[in-house]
This record gives C-alpha cells, structure tokens and sequence, in this order.
C-alpha cells in the first residue's frame, strides 16, 4: 500500500469517529429572526417603525428646532454685546457653523422619518404581493384531477 493510501485511510479512520453535521433546519445556527427558536420577528414591526417615525417628527426634530432658535437668539444677543470686539467675530463663526450642523441634523432625522414611514409600507406591501403569487388564480383544469 502506497503513502497516500495509507494516510487517506488513516484520515478516514480518525473521522469517522467524530460527529460532523449539516442541518438545514437551522440546528447548530445562532437564534436569529429568521431562525428557528428565533423571536420569530423582523427587527421592528410596522407598528414600531411607525411610532419611531413619530417621535422623529414630533419630538426630536421639534426639540432640535427649538433649542436652536433658543441657542440662536442668546448667541445674537451675546455678539451684539460684544460688537467691536474680537469676540463677537468668533461667536458669529461658532454661530453659523452651529446652523450648518443643525441643518445636516435636521435632514438626517428627516431622512430616517421618510425611511422607517417608508420600509414599513414597503414590507406589508412586499408581504401582500407574496401572498397573491401563492393564491391560486381562477379554476384550474387540474382541480379535480
């Protein structure tokens, strides 16, 4: 008998003696969403997306425009104090590139708003258009057979 005889053999005695398993029924897989013993939900219902959405647009970007016109009209007042000084300058600059980070703020809570609104919608309706392709369509001349 040759080398590799020898070792593929010795190689095939080694493991048989272990167990190694392939499942596709998710056994040995981390519990997840989609696996089984999973929580069975998809990261947020839609009713969650929703009330995200809603907090987004009636508390975080109402809070987030709020304080900043209360930044702003304290910052106005602050540099009119200051008005010829070196000072008022810089709280000016600090101003306005306060309003730019603001304004990016104020587009991503936005974003995220329009997002959530929209992935909600978007799975019931992909939910929905799976289940008609399962529906049966009509008679079919196969009923009965």
């Amino acid at each position: 008998m040759g080398d590799f005889e020898r070792e593929w053999g010795q190689s095939r005695a080694d493991a048989s003696g272990q167990q190694v398993d392939m499942r596709l029924n998710g056994t040995g897989a981390p519990a997840g969403p989609l696996a089984p013993g999973g929580s069975g939900t998809f990261g947020s219902t839609p009713a969650e997306k929703t009330a995200a959405a809603y907090t987004i647009e009636n508390e975080l970007e109402d809070k987030t425009k709020s304080s900043t016109e209360h930044a702003d009209e304290a910052t106005n007042t602050t540099v009119k104090g200051f008005d010829g000084w070196d000072t008022a300058a810089g709280l000016k600059k600090v101003a306005d590139t306060w309003d730019k980070q603001v304004a990016v703020l104020m587009g991503r809570l936005g974003s995220e708003k329009i997002a959530l609104r929209g992935a909600s919608g978007l799975f019931v309706r992909n939910d929905i258009g799976l289940g008609d392709q399962f529906r049966p369509i009509g008679h079919s001349k196969l009923h009965g057979i």
